[in-house]
């Protein structure tokens, strides 16, 4: 184990950041009090030649998986070979991949949607794609490549060769600053010898090539620290020692790799010594939009589900979902659902469009999607009953529909793990959002600064909170007359603008109360955060009623797949109204809550106060194992478990 303190671990967080906002963000905007709906309205589209292309690759997509049997991966534990040679045929592997070096060029958007085709026919299906391509080797070479690498990485991916991406260790999670892999320079500056162990490795156990991140140590001027590296899965030293089982995602091909003087040429660190974390994060600006494509996909199913079986379902002489029980359950999936393909549409879109900074919409829709997806799945066994427990291949074997509910939310739990937690993705949000605080506080933040240093920056933070204050007091949103354009979505738009005026004074109080100890607040952050998520939301589900409602009044719309102007203002209606009730819960715990009284029990349980109440039950884990299994650097002593699949 590599042991740091809290303030080593912060530097090599805030190294990795993104320090300057160079463009404009509309999530930002929301946590400072500024609802600058130009940003995000009119909703941005595609090119209609690569909306073109994007739905003639969707059209094969979909012949393809048609043929899946999801089936068979949930029982096998395994995606087939021929199911993986299909996808390649098509040129799946490429779909982010330039055309110039042999892949399809497709928008985010048109991405976004085979994801959520893919996903459908199996949640493992998606993920092994987006694994390749949202976090894998073609996403960092194409943003920070040499024009070399590209050539030499970008074409084989595109081909089908699988990558993947690997940062976590037995100790190391979301604290990279306890890193212990190694790349050592050799003595001609050749090469590095990558030495360490790798955990969680998604499609680690099937890849030919892998994106590696591991310290390089400080030498002769040079910094070294954390750097990245393409790895040619099959180098002699790699050991991919365990294939991983999880209690969903079935077929994941996920393992732990060990790396034993594994010689890599120096052409192919990506980046200078040292940037390995900011190439990260930079590629995880738009690789996290996989996640809420996953989930909107179970959205889609989940409605499907709900309103097939409400309607055949008949209990008290009348259909299930008639009863208002169900029914508000089916409203909720309903409308959620649309918040889901709302907030992956714009996101995606605005990745698409460039100009704008989307770290924070990306990160807001990855955690928000999860968070959701989950609780429709939830209430999806609900509707379900005793039927939403029971495995599908029971279902079948008593002669009934095979509807895979319980597997659903298997599968879905992890979205709230994979790529930043729930609770690392409220710290990481929450940084940004009150990034301008930060800077405009200066050492009034910091905990290690002086009173005469804390003065001095007190005097300079009056400058600006003088201009930015007063433009909290009041705003559009506070005019009946305001966002008309939007019908009866723009009560929501105004709520939106008063909220967002609202979350920043109440980050302003915090700031003043807490000054450098508002980091500790972790729960006040997450519901600040919170709040600014549903607000993204909301503006996302409006926005895009409002392009449908649109393209009704020009002759482009039907209520073919996007579901009509009419519908769509509908269930962004709906999804507005919802979504403000959660909104006014978060504001009223921000200050009315059990933060403090829960802060000390938790100590108390660490503590052993209440061992007392454990007392009665077995631990079946006893005596299994460490909670951590130690490693040491050297040759694995098992056989690899890697396997080629072309």
């Amino acid at each position: 184990m590599t042991h740091v303190t809290d303030s080593e671990s912060r530097a090599v967080a805030e190294a990795a950041r993104e320090t300057e906002w160079d463009r404009p963000s509309f999530a930002r905007g929301l946590y400072l009090g500024r609802f600058d709906l130009g940003l995000v309205h009119p909703h941005p589209r595609a090119r209609p030649e690569d909306e073109a292309r994007g739905e003639e690759f969707l059209k094969r997509l979909r012949e393809v998986c048609e043929g899946f049997d999801g089936t068979r991966i949930e029982r096998d534990d395994r995606i087939p070979d021929e199911y993986l040679a299909a996808l390649t045929e098509i040129g799946a592997f490429g779909m982010k991949i330039p055309r110039e070096y042999g892949g399809l060029g497709l928008t985010m958007s048109a991405y976004g949607r085979a994801l959520v085709l893919a996903g459908s026919a199996h949640p493992s299906i998606g993920a092994l794609l987006s694994a390749h391509q949202s976090i894998g080797v073609p996403e960092p070479v194409k943003l920070v490549g040499t024009p070399e690498q590209k050539q030499a990485f970008l074409p084989r991916c595109a081909a089908g060769a699988i990558s993947a991406f690997l940062l976590t260790e037995p100790d190391v999670g979301s604290d990279p600053a306890r890193m212990a892999s190694t790349a050592t320079p050799t003595s001609d500056g050749t090469a590095y010898l990558l030495d360490g162990v790798k955990l969680w490795t998604t499609n680690g156990v099937v890849a030919e090539l892998l994106v590696v991140m591991a310290r390089v140590p400080a030498r002769d001027g040079q910094r070294g620290g954390i750097t990245a590296f393409v790895v040619e899965g099959t180098s002699e030293g790699i050991t991919v020692e365990r294939r991983n089982s999880f209690m969903g995602l079935k077929g994941l091909e996920n393992g732990l790799t060990r790396f034993h003087q594994v010689r890599v040429p120096a052409e192919n660190r990506l980046g200078a010594e040292g940037e390995g974390l900011k190439i990260a994060l930079t590629t995880l600006n738009a690789g996290r939009l996989s996640i809420p494509a996953m989930c909107t996909a179970a959205g889609k199913w989940s409605l499907k589900i709900a309103r097939e079986w409400s309607s055949a379902r008949v209990q008290w002489g009348r259909p299930v979902g008639e009863h208002e029980a169900v029914a508000q359950k089916i409203a909720f999936i309903a409308a959620t659902t649309y918040g889901l393909e709302s907030v992956l549409e714009l996101s995606a879109q605005l990745a698409d469009a460039g100009g704008k900074d989307i770290r924070i919409e990306a990160a807001l829709a990855k955690l928000w999607a999860s968070e959701m997806a989950w609780r429709i799945a939830d209430e999806l066994v609900q509707v379900r009953g005793g039927r939403g427990y029971e495995t599908a291949a029971s279902l079948a074997a008593r002669g009934e529909r095979a509807v895979p509910v319980e597997q659903m939310l298997r599968d879905l739990r992890i979205n709230r793990i994979f790529e930043g937690s729930t609770e690392i993705m409220h710290l990481l949000i929450a940084r940004e959002a009150v990034d301008a605080h930060l800077k405009a506080a200066g050492d009034l933040a910091s905990r290690d600064a002086d009173l005469r240093h804390k003065a001095r920056a007190a005097v300079g933070a009056s400058g600006f909170y003088g201009r930015w204050l007063p433009h909290l007091v009041a705003g559009p949103g506070s005019l009946p007359i305001s966002y008309t354009e939007f019908g009866p979505l723009a009560e929501h738009l105004r709520y939106v603008e008063r909220a967002s005026r609202k979350v920043a004074r109440q980050t302003f109080y915090a700031m003043s109360r807490w000054q450098a100890r508002l980091e500790y607040r972790q729960a006040f952050l997450g519901r600040v955060v919170d709040i600014g998520a549903e607000l993204f939301a909301m503006s996302a589900a409006c926005s895009r009623a409002a392009m449908l409602c649109a393209d009704d009044a020009a002759g482009r719309g039907g209520g073919g797949a996007a579901g009509g102007g009419r519908s769509a203002q509908q269930l962004a209606d709906a999804f507005c109204h919802q979504s403000r009730l959660r909104v006014d819960r978060l504001f009223e715990e921000l200050w009315t809550n059990t933060d403090d009284r829960d802060r000390r029990v938790a100590q108390g349980v660490l503590a052993g106060d209440y061992r007392w109440l454990e007392a009665g039950v077995l631990d079946p884990s006893e005596g299994t194992g460490p909670w951590i299994a130690p490693w040491s650097p050297g040759p694995s002593e098992s056989e690899s478990v890697w396997r080629a699949v072309r």
